[in-house]
């Protein structure tokens, strides 16, 4: 069974960086796309990037394009998500999803990925 952690969350000033991890046990991540979805209060889950299991191909949402930026180290069984210039919009809870594909849906949905994270919060203090 796929289990996924994530770690690095926080309080975050205007403008500043974050890196989130999710790490995985049970199971390797070589086989699995990857995406990071967040859901602020009062909103529905969105998805915001999403990266291929050889890690190749990575895609973003318009929001968070330029941004944001996802990698993936498979030795680790970890993913990233390193955010720059935060924006208090960006304020939310981030999770980690897993899903045994190839490539990255076109649409990076909640539903399409099995495997989740208990999520971490991203808070900007501004």
């Amino acid at each position: 069974q796929l289990q996924l952690v994530e770690s690095g969350g926080g309080l975050v000033q205007p403008g500043g960086s974050l890196r989130l991890s999710c790490t995985a046990s049970g199971r390797s991540l070589d086989s699995y796309a990857v995406g990071w979805f967040r859901q602020a209060p009062g909103k529905e889950r969105e998805g915001v990037s999403c990266i291929s299991s050889s890690g190749a191909s990575t895609f973003s949402a318009d929001a968070v394009k330029g941004r944001f930026t996802i990698s993936k180290d498979n030795t680790k069984k970890t993913v990233y998500l390193h955010m720059d210039s935060l924006k208090p919009e960006d304020t939310a809870i981030y999770y980690c999803a897993a899903e045994y594909l190839g490539g990255c849906p076109r649409r990076i949905r909640a539903d399409i990925f099995a495997y989740w994270g208990q999520g971490i919060q991203v808070a900007h203090s501004g």
